[in-house]
């Protein structure tokens, strides 16, 4: 029985996220201002597409929402843009910058590792989180 669950735990921890299937949301703020997420990413596909050949400007942010807590790795495959990576704890509308990946290598197939866990993660065009003054620990409200 002890090694039906051991197996169990290993195979679930090593299969990939699914569905999103609670609301998520379409806007945020931080440090008093708002922005509406350009696009939304819910399901396993939608997050492994990210911004992969899409025309990404400095107003272009896309949620990826996780079914739960997790240290969620990014690359840059096929992503002409620098981009600032920013993986968020949140419960209910508020959440914590729990790791920032900032400038990151366009086209790059290296793992970007978060040091937090999270459940979303947006992405922006590089330089974004600089002048929007988040670090890691900032608080950002969703709606």
């Amino acid at each position: 029985m002890v090694a039906l669950f051991v197996v169990y735990a290993v195979y679930t921890l090593s299969t990939v996220p699914g569905t999103v299937t609670t609301p998520v949301p379409s806007s945020f703020t931080v440090n008093g201002r708002s922005y509406t997420f350009t696009y939304i990413a819910t399901t396993e596909a939608e997050r492994e597409a990210g911004l992969m050949n899409k025309q990404v400007t400095n107003t272009t942010t896309m949620l990826f929402a996780f079914p739960y807590f997790g240290t969620w790795t990014f690359y840059m495959k096929d992503t002409n843009t620098s981009l600032d990576i920013i993986w968020i704890n949140a419960t209910g509308n508020t959440g914590r910058v729990v790791s920032l990946a900032a400038g990151t290598q366009p086209y790059s197939t290296a793992d970007i590792v978060p040091t937090g866990q999270a459940n979303y993660v947006i992405e922006t065009r590089a330089g974004f989180a600089a002048a929007n003054g988040i670090t890691v620990g900032t608080t950002i409200g969703f709606a």
